[in-house]
């Protein structure tokens, strides 16, 4: 985000996904303290953890300024040709610090922003967690270090903010009533200092706060997620025809003459898994005209992935305005996924089958709520009523905000293959998906993002690096090179 407007697609967007949120700045000006505070608000709205937003954002505020101090602390000195790193140094710097910048502090922040140092505020919501983290590029001296811990320290002694006051009366630097303040608000909202964090890493300084999403909540959310899995009567079986012919694949005394002559039976069928076959994704250097061929050309395991796709949209359905735009979505990630495997794994076989189905299926969790009856939402409401969510919790839930656990009870009901279940549960949560699927899963997530980076929602940063290594990315131009090649090998695909 580098504009002072409030995005909330792109704020939802990231709290869906658990990707991150960052808002990076030089100077911190009083319209910027405005804005992340504005942000961190919403944020916190969109989760349902509105009642620590004057906490944390006191916390934030303060770690912000800290960053900021620290940074023009780096100029100061650097000014007054002192070693900040020197211990005599730092007890001469630090006299006159206080006093100076804060008679001409516009200077002093002029000078910071051509040094280029910057102050990051990061926002994730993720695995349960909320992280607040405030990054700047001036690593922690060791006196720096002593001191925050000190204070951090000295903060157990106090049991209320009153306390605090009315026994620090220094006003330089060592008092750290800023950090102690914060770490009571912490307690404030049922969460100690072990909470919070701070270390340098690869040249920057991070404060870190971590906190757990409401527990019971979190945990009625997924009951919730689990019952409505239940409570889907009205959805239709996977089609029977479907299911015998997949039967008929797990068998190994069936031939590929009778899977084709049975598949070709069903003319809805036969034509489904020949527009699949003969579609861009699959690059075949000749039409296939008959489904014996397709058989042979697919294999046994590609079949059946086929089979699962086509079965999935007959079930869910594709009549809307709203289903057409999920499907037509999960199809673009589903030849970004089966592109990418294909052309970074060459040799995996079984990751380059199950990836186009995977990408197909990977959003079935939203797809359930647009194909709902009216009676099916009726019931989940009742259901959030008998729990005590509230009406905007369940308007959440039911936009899809838990699609992936939502999805993925709906793929075990219909027995599907544990690496779609894998791929479902865990698109937006790659490094959580089972060891033997991760790195399938991590190509349905990079498909995914990059169709969200070209529709504008998300950018680079927040795109997992680890995830990114699995495609040799390390830098955005090299996103915006395979993004615009996927981009254009799909539209001559539609054509």
């Amino acid at each position: 985000m580098v504009t002072n407007a409030l995005d909330h697609s792109k704020l939802k967007q990231a709290i869906q996904t658990g990707i991150p949120l960052s808002i990076t700045t030089y100077t911190f000006p009083h319209e910027m303290e405005i804005y992340m505070a504005e942000i961190l608000r919403s944020f916190l709205k969109e989760i349902d953890e509105e009642f620590m937003a004057e906490y944390l954002i006191y916390c934030m505020n303060e770690l912000v300024t800290n960053a900021k101090k620290a940074n023009t602390k780096r100029v100061y000195f650097r000014e007054k040709c002192l070693d900040i790193n020197n211990p005599d140094n730092y007890e001469q710097g630090m006299k006159t610090f206080k006093k100076d910048t804060l008679n001409n502090i516009q200077y002093w922040l002029s000078l910071q922003k051509q040094a280029g140092y910057y102050i990051k505020t990061i926002l994730q919501v993720k695995n349960g967690k909320i992280k607040i983290e405030i990054r700047n590029n001036a690593a922690l001296t060791k006196f720096e270090f002593m001191r925050i811990h000190d204070k951090i320290a000295r903060s157990r002694k106090y049991d209320s903010v009153d306390d605090a006051f009315s026994q620090i009366l220094d006003d330089t630097e060592g008092a750290g009533l800023g950090i102690i303040i914060m770490v009571l608000m912490l307690k404030k909202i049922g969460v100690s200092d072990d909470n919070y964090t701070i270390l340098s890493e690869n040249g920057e300084t991070i404060s870190r706060i971590i906190l757990p999403l409401n527990k019971q909540k979190q945990e009625t959310i997924s009951e919730i997620s689990r019952e409505l899995v239940v409570l889907i009567d009205q959805l239709p079986h996977f089609p029977d025809n479907i299911l015998h012919i997949i039967n008929l694949l797990n068998n190994p005394k069936s031939k590929f003459s009778e899977i084709a002559t049975y598949v070709s039976r069903d003319v809805s069928l036969t034509s489904d898994l020949l527009k699949i076959t003969n579609s861009a994704a699959f690059s075949l250097a000749n039409p296939c005209t008959s489904i014996y061929s397709a058989v042979k050309l697919v294999g046994i395991r590609g079949l059946q992935n086929m089979l699962l796709s086509v079965g999935a949209m007959k079930s869910l359905g594709s009549s809307t305005k709203e289903q057409k735009v999920l499907w037509d979505h999960s199809s673009q990630v589903a030849f970004y996924s089966y592109n990418i495997a294909r052309n970074f794994f060459p040799s995996e076989h079984k990751i380059i089958d199950d990836s186009y189905v995977c990408g197909l299926l990977h959003d079935i969790g939203r797809v359930i709520f647009e194909s709902a009856h009216p009676a099916l939402l009726d019931n989940f409401k009742k259901c959030c009523k008998d729990k005590a969510l509230s009406t905007e919790l369940f308007e959440k839930l039911a936009s899809g905000v838990n699609h992936a656990q939502i999805g993925a009870e709906i793929a075990k009901k219909w027995n599907f293959p544990p690496s779609i279940i894998a791929s479902i549960r865990y698109h937006h949560e790659p490094k959580e998906a089972p060891n033997e699927y991760k790195k399938l899963v991590g190509i349905i997530y990079l498909s995914n993002l990059i169709w969200h980076y070209q529709e504008g929602l998300v950018e680079f940063y927040q795109f997992d690096i680890t995830m990114l290594r699995l495609i040799n990315i390390t830098n955005k131009l090299q996103l915006d090179a395979l993004s615009l090649k996927l981009d254009k090998a799909y539209k001559q695909s539609v054509k």
